[in-house]
């Protein structure tokens, strides 16, 4: 397969300040409601995400897996698992 695969990341930085800023600029005020924006807004996350990304990213090129979630542990939404498990990939 002749495709990029970001291997490294330095992780998410923002805070609801920046974040609301962001969304507003951009014009996509509806996507806080999405599930990490929703709990990032309502004070429910730490400020940084980060640290481990890389290292699942690798994992993942090796293994071969289409999503993070087969090797790295976190919260996902029910429906996207379900989605998943329809394709026979399963989420830790």
């Amino acid at each position: 397969m002749n495709i990029g695969f970001e291997l490294s990341s330095m992780g998410i930085r923002v805070d609801k300040n920046s974040l609301e800023k962001q969304l507003k600029e951009a014009g996509a005020e509806d996507r806080k409601e999405l599930l990490y924006h929703k709990m990032l807004l309502n004070d429910e996350l730490p400020l940084t995400i980060g640290g481990g990304l890389g290292q699942s990213r690798i994992c993942m090129f090796f293994m071969r897996t289409v999503h993070i979630g087969e090797v790295q542990s976190s919260i996902w939404p029910e429906e996207m698992v379900e989605q998943f498990r329809k394709k026979g990939i399963e989420f830790l």
